[in-house]
């Protein structure tokens, strides 16, 4: 099953980073957050990737040759996609990771949906390929992930989770007195989406002509049709959305990183 992961964004909450570099190659650990991303899925055996590039796409490309040629660490085949079609491929056989990977030019301005519609060819003849934010790691099973969505026999699994919280959650009676107060807690939160998607082709009939984000209109009319599901993460997830964010994420790796599934499968 191929990883289509969206990195096309311009990443302006993290410009600090983002005016260099786009977003998923902004580091973690000496290592850009993309490769954690892939490295979550390599752990359960996926290796076929689809890279949605966008903003500053050349740098993802560029890392990727890089990282199969002068390295010398892995063994795969960046199939790196321009606007004239043409395709470039770089094999390597000496190998940690064993990586099939296209970078995909799909738009400066595309919107998400439109980036998803914009790689179907890619998808080939497979029923089923996964979605992920070129910008968040978790400890997710990706196992378990995949058995919830064909359980459920929906178009659309999306994985959600309570993050943990920033602020205290205030229980307040109806003449105005405090009657518990929790710290960050976590169990008080909304779940939210936090990628980790799992998709049938059926997705591509919801996507219109691709002007829109993903997460509104082709998501409403899964919801309307009643063709999404949610799988419950319990366990850690991050994003990376500004340099708060990433010097947390610098800090967990430090300590032992949580998302590192590649060392505990």
């Amino acid at each position: 099953m191929k990883v289509v992961i969206l990195a096309g964004g311009k990443g302006t909450r993290i410009s600090e980073e983002s005016v260099l570099r786009p977003k998923p190659m902004v580091s973690i650990g000496g290592r850009p957050i993309l490769w954690h991303i892939m490295k979550i899925y390599e752990s359960f055996g996926f290796n076929d990737f689809i890279i949605c590039c966008g903003y500053k796409g050349e740098y993802i490309k560029r890392y990727f040759v890089r990282y199969g040629i002068s390295q010398k660490k892995v063994d795969f085949t960046l199939s790196e996609i321009r606007d004239n079609g043409k395709t470039v491929s770089s094999p390597n056989k000496e190998q940690t990771e064993q990586w099939n990977v296209i970078c995909a030019n799909t738009g400066l301005e595309t919107l998400t949906a439109g980036r998803i519609l914009a790689i179907e060819k890619y998808i080939g003849d497979d029923d089923e390929f996964m979605i992920t934010y070129g910008d968040g790691v978790a400890d997710i099973n990706i196992d378990e992930l995949i058995g919830f969505h064909r359980a459920h026999g929906k178009i659309l699994t999306i994985s959600t989770t309570q993050p943990e919280g920033r602020f205290g959650a205030i229980s307040i009676d109806q003449d105005g007195s405090v009657t518990s107060f929790q710290e960050k807690a976590r169990k008080s939160q909304s779940y939210v989406n936090i990628g980790f998607m799992v998709a049938d082709r059926r997705l591509f009939d919801y996507l219109g002509v691709g002007d829109e984000m993903l997460e509104r209109g082709p998501f409403n009319r899964l919801v309307a049709d009643q063709q999404i599901a949610a799988y419950r993460h319990p366990g850690f997830w991050s994003p990376m959305d500004n340099m708060h964010d990433r010097e947390y994420l610098e800090k967990l790796w430090d300590e032992g990183a949580p998302w590192m599934m590649w060392q505990k499968i």
